[in-house]
């Protein structure tokens, strides 16, 4: 991508960005997008199709980071294993602002289920079906899994992070091994 395109994109999400932290996502107008960002109305048609458009592709871009950051290192990529989690809460405190308004913008659920997706993805192959596990629907265990740790890392962001990441992920790896769905591997060396 051109560097003038990236640097536009970029100023326009982080002004769209700054509204949201400001007032609702369905009071915000594209007239006020362009001027906060200082680019015409018209540059910002030519990026998104309309403001719906313009917060799905911010959502996807925060994600994207997200996941390049956080389950790329040492070729894992399970993030309910404790190493992407403890990344990913890390992530989520170093840009904290930006998930911050995500979250608690009304109406922005668009960034909980993309969480909530990526989760699923990654817990096909770690819940543990032994033992009490044994019998049980493999689907809802992941459903009931990836909707806790979403859960509580959602109420983790929207109370200003009341405690490091580190212990965050250390307390949702004790309630996954007291309910025998903790992800393999629990060693922080990941």
């Amino acid at each position: 991508m051109d560097r003038r395109i990236g640097k536009t994109r970029d100023a326009i999400f982080k002004a769209f960005i700054s509204l949201m932290a400001e007032k609702n996502f369905e009071q915000i107008t594209v007239n006020e997008i362009a001027e906060r960002a200082n680019v015409s109305r018209g540059t910002i048609y030519l990026h998104f199709v309309d403001k719906y458009d313009l917060l799905n592709q911010c959502i996807e871009q925060e994600m994207t980071e997200l996941c390049n950051s956080c389950m790329n290192i040492g070729g894992n990529t399970h993030l309910v294993s404790s190493g992407p989690l403890l990344r990913t809460a890390e992530y989520l405190e170093r840009h904290a602002f930006v998930f911050t308004t995500l979250l608690n913008n009304n109406g922005i659920s668009a960034f909980r289920t993309r969480l909530h997706t990526i989760l699923l993805q990654g817990l096909s192959e770690q819940i543990d079906m032994t033992g009490l596990n044994r019998g049980m629907n493999k689907e809802m265990l992941q459903q009931f899994l990836a909707s806790a740790v979403v859960g509580v890392m959602e109420w983790w962001i929207t109370h200003s992070m009341p405690y490091p990441a580190k212990e965050l992920i250390e307390d949702i790896l004790v309630l996954m091994e007291r309910n025998q769905m903790a992800p393999r591997q629990l060693d922080s060396a990941q």
